[in-house]
């Protein structure tokens, strides 16, 4: 798989779905993220896909998890199908095209995810929002840091604890560093408010 990947990713980066950094670099940063989780889930989604980073890496690294790509884009959507097809992952990824405060909603992805994984998805008050829907109780939601930043100013302990959410766990490998959120409360129904709101009037931030 790892000689089809990078052909795979790059043509989503030609699309505008990556960044401009080396293919290479990409995939190593997914690769540390796996070394950070430790024990593979037994179902994850990635929140955002876009073009498939890091959810075919952690795909690829967890054969025997289920994963759930969450776009809302159509082209991102194809783009996403096509490329667990080719990479032989379609009987484990399902591909959902869907605004996350919709598909957080669907009885089918609400609570059932033991972990969530969101890289450049949004702010991060609209990342917790929006993830927490799908969160199984106890389950952890993983956010990619800046380079060579901390969670510190970045996270709102009574704003996640509206959601609840723990504060951030900060896991550094090299230059990537995550910030980890256990799921400790129960799921409010009002969380994730309706469309576009978690933008509009996060909870914490501006």
């Amino acid at each position: 798989m790892a000689d089809r990947l990078g052909p795979v990713l790059e043509r989503g980066q030609r699309l505008g779905f990556l960044g401009p950094a080396p293919i290479g670099e990409h995939v190593e940063h997914s690769r540390r993220l796996v070394r950070l989780l430790g024990a593979p889930p037994a179902s994850f989604l990635d929140l955002g896909s876009g073009a498939g980073v890091p959810g075919l890496i952690l795909a690829e690294a967890w054969p025997e998890a289920s994963g759930v790509f969450l776009d809302a884009a159509h082209r991102r959507g194809e783009h996403l199908q096509a490329a667990s097809a080719e990479l032989g992952l379609a009987d484990r990824v399902t591909v959902v095209v869907a605004r996350a405060e919709d598909a957080a909603r669907d009885p089918h992805w609400r609570e059932r995810f033991e972990l969530v994984v969101a890289r450049s998805f949004a702010a991060p008050a609209v990342t917790a929002e929006c993830a927490v829907g799908f969160l199984a109780p106890n389950g952890r939601l993983l956010v990619t840091e800046p380079p060579g930043g901390g969670a510190a100013g970045r996270w709102d302990d009574a704003g996640l604890a509206r959601l609840g959410l723990s504060p951030p766990t900060l896991l550094i490998d090299g230059s990537t560093s995550v910030a980890v959120f256990r799921r400790v409360g129960p799921l409010d129904d009002r969380w994730p408010r309706r469309t576009g709101v978690p933008e509009r009037r996060p909870l914490w931030g501006g």
